[in-house]
């Protein structure tokens, strides 16, 4: 074997070297992302999740509003890309306990009992005025002594919780916004921002309210972090007082 061909037939094995080398470490970035996801939203490759709908506001019972569906589409990414499968229930027949599986749930308590239920039993520190009549504070969030207050076609609210599960340890994410809008910007916002709230509380709980602005002008694009109110929606109210 001349030198010509000794340095081709070692260029050959670096190359091949090289390349095996780079897929491995590809292969298994891409594979340590996935677990993190799946632990983070506790949906194993396989698993059956919960998408918990609400009705559309002033529309039929059975009726979703487009931007609800919409949320559902940004989140049903997140689950194919864990390998997981979802079922699609109305808010009034989800009549089941949490825990044993993963469950998204879309819409503030207005329009979505199952978001009543879980504030109730999960989020005692969270207040949500839900007076009919037109008035400053209607739909309000009421936090820790704050009040993240809607001004229409300007500043919207949602909260954004990962609660811890029941039976079974698996979490439930409460999307709970003040219009549909900032329901799908949640959705987008936990689509988008899951790795750095993994990296930030890992499995625990955590509530979040984020700020929709202009939604008129920028749909649900323009969301930003308002406040971390963990600590005070989990502690009851009276509690806190």
């Amino acid at each position: 074997m001349n030198d010509d061909v000794r340095n081709i037939v070692l260029g050959l094995i670096a190359t091949a070297l090289s390349g095996g080398f780079g897929w491995f470490a590809r292969t298994y970035l891409w594979r340590r992302n996935l677990r993190r996801k799946q632990v983070f939203f506790g949906l194993p490759t396989g698993s059956d999740c919960l998408f918990v709908v609400n009705r559309q506001m002033g529309g039929k019972e059975s009726s979703v509003h487009r931007n609800d569906a919409f949320a559902l589409l940004e989140i049903s990414a997140l689950i194919k890309d864990c390998g997981a499968n979802v079922q699609i229930v109305t808010h009034d027949e989800a009549r089941q306990g949490f825990g044993e599986r993963a469950e998204f749930c879309v819409g503030g308590p207005a329009s979505n009992t199952r978001t009543v239920a879980h504030l109730a039993s999960m989020l005692p520190g969270v207040r949500v005025n839900m007076d009919s009549q037109e008035h400053e504070d209607r739909g309000a969030i009421q936090v820790g002594g704050e009040a993240y207050r809607w001004v229409r076609d300007r500043v919207e609210f949602v909260l954004l919780a990962r609660l811890a599960g029941g039976e079974g340890g698996r979490p439930v994410f409460l999307l709970s916004g003040q219009t549909a809008v900032s329901n799908q910007a949640a959705a987008r916002y936990l689509a988008r921002n899951h790795k750095q709230l993994a990296r930030k509380f890992g499995t625990d709980a955590f509530c979040l309210i984020l700020k929709v602005v202009n939604s008129q002008a920028y749909g649900p694009d323009v969301t930003e972090l308002a406040a971390d109110v963990t600590r005070a929606a989990l502690t009851p109210a009276a509690a806190a007082a």
